[in-house]
């Protein structure tokens, strides 16, 4: 199998363009009417049928082999929306738009993905069909989900599907994969404890929810510290808190507000975490004399990688980056990911691909986040590598000559 980075290299400037372009340019989930107009006129401007309106702005390009007799199809992904952000960073290519930043690189893996596919229609050397899937609202809204329930499996029906995130903890030059799960599950809870209001000097003929809810945030802390085991994980995190009284300090209030969310990656230890928030917050608000409202919504699956395809991703890596540039043991993060609705449908695998400290910092939903361009090309070959790998071509035997 060819290495195509050095392909991609000779259009690297022309994706940089393009990646900063749409950086200028950020869209919100189911908003990227002009960014999926960009995808779309580069996939047909180099060969590529075009694909338009699963989820609204989603998009897929079709790119058949140089042969399609083997009848399979490989899926690339990458997701096109930006965040709710302010960017701080000072740039040339600074988002022109107040309140909306890429800010977790999804204009760099977009830019990737067209990379690839570019290489891929000029090459076509591979036996079968690959389908460019460009997702919108990643970050909200499960765009993912959506996609699919429209149909993008029946139309487009792949074998596996893969899909890159750019991580800065690792180097430019390495990828990170394992099977199992890479993502966590991500709900969300909303709590309203209720008492009884009074005077902040006379608690004893009060009932006051603020006592109650601290109580509660505490005791939620024992779904990770006593009802799930040691060796599985959960993560319950309380993240906003406040009263019905604002702006007097002599005041119990009538109520409290609590926002918070759960992470989890398996399905039986979603569930306790769910019952158990339930019950803790209603149970701990009646000895204490008040109430609690408990509104669980469950977000996106743990994205969980099938054992046969992340074991494929990590030896395509191998041949693209070198042995010592892949690592299989990678920890899970307790992020979430809407990939997580095309793994529950197909067998693939979701890769952190490492991008390093590019200039401006690189941590992820920071204010001064850029991606790295140095890495596109890195990223474009990869896919391509794991589309020729998964559909190879049938070795062609030379005729033996023949006498006369």
């Amino acid at each position: 199998m060819s290495n195509p980075i050095e392909h991609v290299r000779r259009y690297h400037d022309e994706l940089v363009a393009v990646r900063r372009d749409i950086h200028m340019h950020p869209e919100l989930a189911f908003e990227e009417q002009r960014t999926a107009d960009v995808v779309a006129a580069k996939l047909a401007a180099w060969g590529i049928e075009v694909h338009r309106g699963l989820a609204g702005t989603g998009v897929v390009g079709v790119i058949r082999g140089r042969s399609t007799t083997s009848g399979r199809a490989i899926g690339l992904r990458a997701d096109m929306d930006c965040l709710p952000m302010h960017e701080t960073g000072e740039r040339a290519h600074k988002s022109r738009h107040e309140g909306r930043m890429h800010a977790c690189g999804h204009d760099g893996h977009t830019t990737m993905l067209l990379g690839a596919a570019r290489y891929l229609a000029e090459t076509r050397a591979f036996d079968g069909t690959t389908y460019a899937i460009f997702q919108p609202a990643e970050e909200h809204g499960g765009g993912g989900q959506v996609m699919v329930r429209e149909g993008l499996f029946d139309r487009f029906p792949v074998d596996e599907v893969y899909a890159l995130h750019n991580w800065p903890e690792l180097e430019p030059g390495r990828i990170a994969v394992r099977p199992g799960p890479m993502m966590a599950a991500t709900d969300e809870f909303g709590i309203v404890v209720r008492g009884r209001g009074g005077h902040a000097a006379m608690p004893h003929i009060a009932v006051d929810p603020v006592v109650i809810a601290a109580q509660v945030i505490g005791a939620l802390q024992t779904i990770a510290s006593r009802n799930v085991a040691p060796v599985d994980a959960v993560v319950v995190s309380v993240c906003s808190m406040h009263t019905s009284q604002l702006g007097a300090f002599n005041v119990i209030p009538d109520a409290v507000h609590l926002l918070g969310t759960v992470r989890t990656f398996r399905p039986a230890t979603r569930d306790l975490a769910e019952r158990r928030v339930a019950e803790i917050a209603t149970g701990v608000a009646e000895a204490l004399g008040g109430t609690a409202e408990v509104k669980y919504i469950r977000g996106y699956p743990a994205t969980v990688n099938s054992e046969r395809e992340a074991e494929f991703a990590a030896r395509v890596g191998e041949r693209v980056f070198g042995v010592g540039n892949v690592i299989r043991d990678v920890d899970p993060t307790m992020g979430g990911e809407d990939f997580a609705y095309f793994l529950e449908r197909k067998p693939g695998a979701y890769v952190f691909l490492g991008q390093g400290g590019a200039p401006g910092g690189c941590t992820l939903h920071n204010p001064n986040y850029d991606f790295n361009d140095a890495v596109i090309p890195l990223g474009a070959g990869y896919l391509a590598a794991l589309a020729e790998a998964a559909l190879p071509l049938a070795a062609v035997t030379p005729k033996k000559a023949t006498t006369v």
